[in-house]
């Protein structure tokens, strides 16, 4: 049976009086009270279960308004606090997270808007949803299908980071940000386990209609290559040509931005020491272009480091040898990086 969208009537006699706000540690009390009646219950009665339900709806609204303010005011950082070291003491939020499939649309956004927002607060610098977290691997399970990398589930964030609905795509682009740079021996090994399909995927990423997807996808992929722990799997990525290709074409990208994110992975590249024929035949017969090409390439604001990078990529290129290829191989070379 699928999820039923509750209408929530208030009825004459409950308007007449309004009660006191609920304290942070009151509201999550009162959501852990109200999580069981969630769930489709032959011995619970409709009516009883659709007020419990509209209780659940103001509640999870009331936390909102408490972590992210109102138009009258601003969130209080003493009540994040609160609602934040309760959230996160027993279960509440293992039992929110696995009542979403019972819940209507809207509250399920309403849900998730607050949890995101729990997850990202700090207290004494401390960030005690990681430490929840760790403590309950198994939750990232049911938060989504495929949340955690050993899951086929996580192939879902290709499109969800692609929907035009931008809050859905933000939040997919953060958590699989967050998947893929977290626990770095767990992702170095996932990545060498499913390289293929995953890269694969990845370049429909790179080569998005969406500016906000491809420059996404671009940092996220010159962080993960610049990893120590991704060592060999970045190796194999800057061997293949057609990679190479994807990453030459980003260089002209109009915005400037993705143009510096995709130099940052272009000169591994150019810094491979084991470079494929085919790497190495492109490149000297697109040698004089890219040269003046890196010329020109420059920026209004970039770290000290660029500069030399620059000139090291350059070095490279022109210090590249191809002894004996006919001018007609070079030919087609030129012809497959346009």
């Amino acid at each position: 049976m699928g999820t039923v969208v509750v209408p929530c009537i208030s009825t004459p006699m409950k308007g007449l009086f309004k009660s006191k706000p609920r304290t942070p540690v009151e509201l999550v009390h009162h959501l852990r009270h109200l999580l069981p009646f969630t769930a489709v219950n032959p011995d619970l009665r409709k009516s009883k279960r659709r007020e419990k339900i509209c209780e659940l709806r103001k509640v999870i609204l009331e936390m909102r308004t408490v972590l992210y303010g109102d138009e009258r005011l601003e969130p209080a950082e003493e009540a994040c606090v609160k609602l934040t070291q309760e959230f996160f003491k027993g279960d509440t939020c293992r039992m929110l997270i696995a009542s979403l499939p019972d819940l209507d649309p809207g509250i399920r956004q309403d849900v998730t808007h607050v949890i995101a927002n729990l997850l990202k607060q700090r207290v004494n610098g401390r960030s005690i949803a990681s430490e929840y977290l760790e403590c309950n691997t198994t939750l990232l399970t049911i938060m989504l299908p495929g949340y955690i990398l050993e899951s086929d589930h996580i192939k879902i964030f290709f499109r969800y980071i692609q929907d035009p609905s931008f809050d859905i795509a933000s939040d997919a682009t953060s958590t699989f940000r967050e998947l893929l740079t977290r626990h770095k021996s767990t992702v170095a090994e996932f990545l060498t386990k499913n390289y293929d399909w995953f890269f694969q995927e990845y370049k429909s990423l790179l080569e998005s209609p969406n500016y906000i997807s491809r420059r996404n996808a671009v940092k996220l992929l010159g962080t993960m290559l610049l990893d120590r722990s991704n060592t060999s799997v970045m190796v194999r990525y800057v061997s293949s040509l057609d990679n190479m290709r994807i990453f030459m074409n980003l260089l002209r990208d109009s915005n400037k931005t993705i143009q510096l994110e995709a130099f940052h992975v272009f000169k591994l590249f150019a810094a491979n020491q084991r470079k494929p024929i085919e790497i190495v035949k492109v490149l000297v017969a697109n040698r004089s272009k890219l040269i003046r090409f890196f010329s020109d390439f420059t920026f209004e604001k970039v770290d000290e480091n660029f500069e030399s990078d620059k000139a090291e990529v350059v070095k490279q290129i022109a210090t590249l040898e191809l002894k004996d290829q006919p001018s007609s191989t070079l030919k087609q070379c030129e012809e497959i990086a346009s």
